[in-house]
This record gives C-alpha cells, structure tokens and sequence, in this order.
C-alpha cells in the first residue's frame, strides 16, 4: 500500500472512530441530562398553569404526558449510561492514536509502511470489538454537531473533504425540517384559502 493510500484508509478509519466515540458521549449526556430537562419543564409549565389558563389546557396536558413517557424510555439507559461514557472514553484514545499514526505517516519519507498498516489493522479490531451498537434516539444529530463543530478534524478533512449538506448536516434531520416547512406551508395555505372562501361566502 502506498503513503497516500494509507493516508486515505486512516483517514476513512479515523472518521468511524471519532464519530462513534461522539456518538457514544452524545447517548451518555442525553441519557444523563435530558431526564432533569424534562422534570424541570413540566414543573416550570405545571407552575405557571396555575395562573396560566393559557397553560392549563388538554394540549398542554397531553405535551407533558408525551415528555414524561420520553423520560421513561430515556430512563431505561440510565443502568449503562456509565458504560457509554467508557466506551466513548476508548475509542477517543483510538483516533487519538489514528491521529499520531497519521501524521508519522505523512512526515515520513519511507517506502515500507509494513508496521504503520499493522498497527492500523489492531486499532480497527479493537475498534470493531468495542463500540456499543444500541444508541439512543437523535444521539447520531448530536454526534454530528459533536463531531464536526466542536472536534479538531481538519487532519481528516484534508483525505474526505467534507461537505456541509452532505456529511456535516444528518440526512435525516434535513429530511425533518424539509417536512415541516412543507407542513407549515400547508398549514398557511389551508389557513388562506379558508378565510378566501369565507370572505367569499359571505359577499
């Protein structure tokens, strides 16, 4: 394998490691934090629906009972949320390693990168062997927004050249807000039409 395709694979390497070990942090800190949010917001809005008759209303209600069931399911990670944190702590020590390895790679005016290729095999095995496949629900939109606004990846970028719709943005959450525009679209024109024809009704 020659330096710039071995430069490409620890690339291509480095980006499912870094990703999965913020995946992993971003399943620990919602498991850890979003139980609090949510207790802390049915307390606020349960409060102030007490002089609130805005607040003290059935859809209100049924938005708190939807956030309590989230806190449940949320609740039924909270036994191994240590367990993602670990596991998140490993595989950052991996692309750490994937990082050393790379720029020795790239510095070196060798031929024979017959140890750098073995020492990246045994860093994708423990990889492989290590990661938690089970994560919790939009923990992959909070790995990405760990992973790429908050991480130091230009080393990567210089073999994936990221792009921002492509790569830094989840498909799935475009795909959600193209959705609700659509909705919200919808909703406006359906509005329009309504006081159209009533106008119209009443001529």
């Amino acid at each position: 394998m020659d330096k710039q395709n071995l430069l490409k694979r620890i690339a291509d390497t480095a980006y499912n490691v870094g990703f999965g070990a913020k995946k992993h942090f971003a399943t620990f800190d919602i498991v850890d934090k979003a139980p609090g949010w949510i207790g802390f917001i049915s307390l606020t809005v349960g409060v102030f629906a007490l002089y609130l008759d805005t607040l003290a209303t059935k859809h209100i209600s049924a938005m708190l009972v939807v956030l309590g069931i989230a806190g449940l399911l949320i609740n039924t990670y909270g036994e191994s949320k240590q367990q993602y944190e670990s596991k998140g702590v490993l595989l950052t020590n991996l692309f750490n390693r994937l990082k050393t390895l790379y720029f020795s790679v790239k510095s070196s005016n060798n031929s024979d990168f017959s140890a750098e290729i073995i020492e990246l095999e045994r860093i994708e095995l423990e990889f492989n062997s290590n990661g938690i496949s089970k994560q919790i629900l939009f923990s992959d939109w909070y790995a990405h927004y760990k992973f790429f606004w908050q991480h130091q990846i230009e080393w990567i970028d210089e073999q994936k050249h990221f792009r921002f719709w492509r790569d830094k943005i989840p498909l799935s959450l475009s795909v959600v807000v193209v959705c609700i525009f659509l909705l919200a679209g919808a909703i406006v024109v359906y509005h329009l039409y309504s006081i159209y024809v009533e106008k119209n009704s009443s001529a």
